[in-house]
């Protein structure tokens, strides 16, 4: 189990292990050539615990190489601790508390360590379009605006925060992302790149989305949200509204606010705890540790004040 009761009981040794057994269930995987059949572990003090040898391409790696955790100083333990805390966090977690949580010394370390698992918990390359009923939605995520100003007063459509659009499967599957603009192209794009075409769309009264039923095999259905219309005969969007609450209130209450830079990362950590909200946080946690192969994310420095 990967509770973070029982992972910060963990010495090093038992959280490496910890690691290797999820990402290697059948044994050492080279990340260099892909062996499995013909690898040496090293032992003895002249060799640090956890190296490899790959004996077909001779290359030395540890269970961290090609994945989120290569180069980092911090030990696997807090790293465990750090997934156990985002996988199990409904509404997230800042990088202010995971720096109090888990005794790291730097804030921007803690802020990139959380970004690093956000990018770990993004979709895979290989998963599949989103198919059946699927709820299209659209929403306008920043921070609050002062007290007084013209900003204050707009909401949706008129305000200068940052549009999102999100396409959820009922009883499924999410994708969100950041949009340029709520127009007809941008969204009917966003639908026609991630949702099958055997599937029923269902959106609001949004000009933006007429005439995409044709491109689908159930046609489109709208509800009208500006008549008071929320439901009618399974049409609504009220899935997608669940999905963006839920990401509010981490902006609101975890984050306050998130940069238009870095807002995918933050729909990614969002979307998979919303992907894997039928089972339980240790195996959502092993999910996302098994997600760390092949990904890698450099620190940059930022510039001025770092976004949360």
């Amino acid at each position: 189990m990967l509770t973070l009761n029982q992972v910060s009981a963990l010495s090093e040794d038992e959280a490496r292990e910890t690691i290797e057994r999820i990402m290697w269930p059948n044994g050492p995987v080279c990340p260099h050539c892909g062996s499995f059949e013909n690898v040496t572990k090293f032992h003895g003090e002249a060799h640090r615990d956890g190296v490899h040898k790959c004996n077909d391409c001779h290359e030395q790696f540890t269970v961290t190489v090609g994945t989120i955790l290569e180069d980092s100083h911090l030990p696997l333990r807090k790293w465990l601790m750090a997934f156990a805390l985002l996988c199990s966090a409904k509404k997230g977690i800042s990088a202010l508390q995971l720096q109090r949580e888990l005794d790291i010394g730097s804030y921007r370390t803690a802020w990139h360590l959380a970004h690093r698992i956000r990018h770990a918990m993004s979709r895979e390359p290989t998963a599949s379009l989103l198919k059946g009923t699927i709820e299209v939605d659209e929403t306008y995520v920043g921070g609050k605006p002062r007290p007084g100003s013209d900003e204050e007063v707009k909401r949706g459509r008129g305000t200068k925060k940052t549009p999102v659009v999100a396409l959820v499967e009922r009883n499924g599957r999410v994708r969100a992302r950041k949009v340029d603009r709520v127009d007809g192209a941008t969204l009917k794009q966003a639908i026609r790149e991630n949702v099958d075409r055997d599937s029923m769309i269902m959106t609001d009264e949004l000009a933006s989305y007429r005439g995409i039923g044709g491109e689908f095999q159930w046609g489109h259905f709208t509800v009208n949200h500006s008549a008071g219309e929320y439901a009618r005969a399974g049409a609504h969007v009220n899935t997608a509204e669940s999905y963006f609450a839920l990401l509010k209130r981490g902006v609101i209450g975890s984050f306050h606010h998130i940069s238009k830079e870095h807002l995918d990362r933050y729909c990614d950590e969002f979307s998979f705890r919303w992907d894997h909200r039928s089972i339980n946080d240790s195996a959502r946690t092993e999910i996302a540790i098994q997600q760390t192969k092949g990904k890698r994310l450099t620190y940059r420095q930022p510039i001025g004040e770092l976004p949360e």
